[in-house]
């Protein structure tokens, strides 16, 4: 156990260290080389290592299932989504990363599961997220590696952080027009 929790550190601090060595050369996702508004490279470089300690915590606790959780973070603001069985999961990972250092507020968008799913669901759900990214990547109007998508069944969970809430209107809109999609949650923020 403590071997694997020891991996699960390592790989966070070179997961860490990849993203300082990214954003240390002033290269956006969107490669114009310009961070966005109100943010500074060392803003960025924290709040990349903040998501990385917070996804090792999240690995490294045994009570809660951190492969269905997923971690944004902008000026020290971590925002978890995802799929969770019960309650307990929830609360002990709105704990835990409010735990970690550097970490000045938590949003929980995190969902409660329903029913077990199904194998062909899961597969299912799969689809249905590449479909939705790829929607959102054929958008130019919208930075969609800032948004994070999360599929239960048919239900879609869209996360992150847009700069307006034209984005955050678009985002919804493509997620809806996929098809299979009955559901579409919008757990977005506008950045600060």
């Amino acid at each position: 156990m403590k071997t694997r929790i020891a991996s699960l550190v390592l790989g966070a601090a070179l997961a860490s260290v990849l993203a300082i060595t990214v954003v240390g050369c002033g290269k956006t996702v969107d490669g114009t080389g310009a961070l966005p508004p109100g943010t500074t490279v060392g803003t960025d470089i924290d709040d990349s290592v903040i998501t990385s300690n917070v996804k090792a915590v999240l690995l490294g606790d045994p009570d809660i299932k951190s492969f269905d959780f997923k971690v944004e973070t902008r000026k020290g603001e971590v925002q978890l989504s995802g799929f969770v069985d019960n309650q307990a999961q929830l609360d002990r990972a709105t704990a835990a990363s409010r735990a970690v250092s550097g970490v000045k507020a938590v949003q929980n968008n995190v969902i409660l599961k329903g029913a077990p799913t199904t194998v062909g669901k899961k597969v299912d759900a799969g689809i249905i997220t590449s479909k939705v990214k790829a929607a959102l990547l054929g958008d130019p109007n919208i930075k969609s590696l800032d948004i994070a998508v999360v599929t239960r069944d048919d239900e879609v969970l869209l996360s992150g952080f847009v700069d307006n809430q034209g984005q955050m209107d678009r985002a919804v809109t493509l997620a809806r027009a996929v098809e299979g999609v009955r559901l579409v949650s919008n757990q977005m923020s506008i950045k600060k």
